[in-house]
């Protein structure tokens, strides 16, 4: 079954359920990595992807971002010129209640009865002004990490800011 559209979930308008222990057959996050590039590396710049509202970001949204922004800051920047970094974990649980549709639909479902929902994902709750990705560079990849960012925030379903951290006095705007 595919996907709900992000609008359905991005919401903080519930309270936290993160409680594994109690939730029978949560799905794993699909995000495979969370530091990339040089783990090791000393970088005197940083560049951060901040989020500009509170949201809920969901695990495949941070996958996604994670994916296209790594592709592009190892091709310009080299496996050992950044490290990039995501700062958020998807604890919280998402639910939905799988509803029948088409005919005789009515006579196969419940309805709102027993409408707790089952486990379908994992998502990050964010607040505005926090840092989500973060990759640090030289200052000469300082543009490439910037443009990584950039295409990071096109998967993102919230308005985000690319901030230079550490090292700002490095860079030549």
């Amino acid at each position: 079954m595919a996907l709900r559209p992000s609008k359905c979930y991005r919401e903080i308008n519930k309270p936290a359920y993160t409680r594994k222990k109690y939730i029978r057959a949560v799905p794993q996050p699909k995000v495979v990595h969370y530091v990339n590039g040089n783990k090791g590396g000393d970088f005197p710049v940083e560049v951060h992807l901040v989020v500009k509202d509170d949201i809920q970001i969901r695990h495949n949204a941070l996958e996604s971002a994670r994916i296209v922004g790594n592709k592009y800051t190892q091709n310009k920047c080299g496996r050992l010129g950044y490290k990039f970094q995501i700062r958020v974990y998807p604890h919280q649980v998402l639910r939905e209640n799988k509803m029948a549709s088409g005919a005789g639909a009515d006579r196969i479902s419940d309805g709102m009865r027993l409408s707790f929902g089952k486990a379908v994902g994992t998502a990050a709750r964010v607040r505005k002004g926090q840092k989500i990705i973060t990759i640090s560079t030289t200052p000469e990849n300082v543009i490439h990490a910037k443009e990584a960012l950039r295409r990071c925030n096109m998967k993102m379903p919230v308005k985000c800011k690319i901030v230079i951290g550490k090292g700002a006095e490095l860079v030549k705007n």
